[in-house]
């Protein structure tokens, strides 16, 4: 057996507890493994999963991410967990709400765990070096979103990051993230970001017209932003979350003429009927 063949069969970690939990089918075709998880619960106020959240592990190795989404004790949980290797575990029913999201919020939703199911991929993250994201997982995030995305007839545009939908928290899954790749098979929402040009653009401590523009631009896109007028330190965070996704070629927060264009032709693009109205 070659050495990569014998790297992706390597066996998956079996937390204590979890081989009690009574197994389940797992809802897509491309799963390989199912570890049940016992931290789940009901999605509320009668919730279906609407959209679909991504998130990166964020710890050294695949065997403590999911020894730590599938125990006991964690309140952390994910519905699939997708390794280096292309191999996609489920660990809660798509029925369930899994706990991956945390404080969240997107386009006039808080109770993101409720309407969403998440997807945990393996990678060290920014505090453990950040490494690139295998061909073979990407490939394998992408199957098993257009296959969640067709199964339950969701909005391609909802596949988001757990950086949009927590701005203030997280990165995750990151600059390095190929969102390109995923639109170019019909995951997700994606426009050839405007080039960066010079320019001075907006950033934290200027006020006036041009900033309520831009925070109404990212709260009808989805963002949970105030309208204030004010580039405040929660604008700033946004803006760095909505570069992190849209335009990684420069993260600074600063809302410069390619964030701007960038920002408006996914509005554009964007069914009419899914912008989020604000006052």
């Amino acid at each position: 057996m070659s050495g990569p063949e014998t790297k992706r069969q390597r066996p998956l970690p079996i937390p204590k507890g979890a081989a009690d939990l009574p197994t389940f089918t797992p809802d897509s075709s491309v799963v390989s493994d199912v570890i049940p998880s016992p931290n789940y619960g009901d999605r509320n106020k009668g919730l279906t999963p609407d959209m679909i959240v991504l998130h990166y592990t964020g710890m050294p190795d695949a065997e403590g991410a999911i020894t730590r989404l599938c125990s006991d004790g964690t309140d952390v949980s994910a519905h699939y967990i997708v390794l280096e290797d292309g191999r996609i575990v489920q660990t809660v029913p798509e029925a369930k709400r899994a706990w991956h999201a945390g404080s969240s919020f997107w386009a006039g939703e808080d109770d993101i765990n409720s309407c969403s199911i998440g997807i945990e991929i393996i990678n060290r993250g920014h505090d453990w070096g950040y490494p690139d994201y295998p061909a073979r997982q990407i490939a394998a995030v992408t199957a098993l979103c257009r296959g969640i995305l067709l199964r339950r007839n969701m909005p391609t545009h909802r596949v988001l990051g757990h950086s949009d939908v927590a701005p203030a928290r997280k990165k995750d899954p990151g600059e390095k993230f190929p969102w390109h790749l995923l639109a170019s098979s019909g995951v997700g929402h994606w426009v050839h970001p405007a080039p960066i040009v010079a320019g001075e653009g907006l950033r934290t401590g200027a006020d006036g017209d041009q900033v309520k523009a831009l925070q109404q631009a990212l709260a009808r896109y989805g963002y949970s932003i105030e309208i204030t007028g004010i580039y405040d330190v929660p604008t700033t965070e946004v803006v760095t979350a909505f570069q992190r996704h849209f335009r990684p070629e420069r993260i600074d927060g600063v809302a410069d003429l390619s964030t701007l264009e960038t920002l408006e032709a996914l509005l554009v693009s964007l069914p009419r009927s899914e912008a989020t109205k604000t006052s």
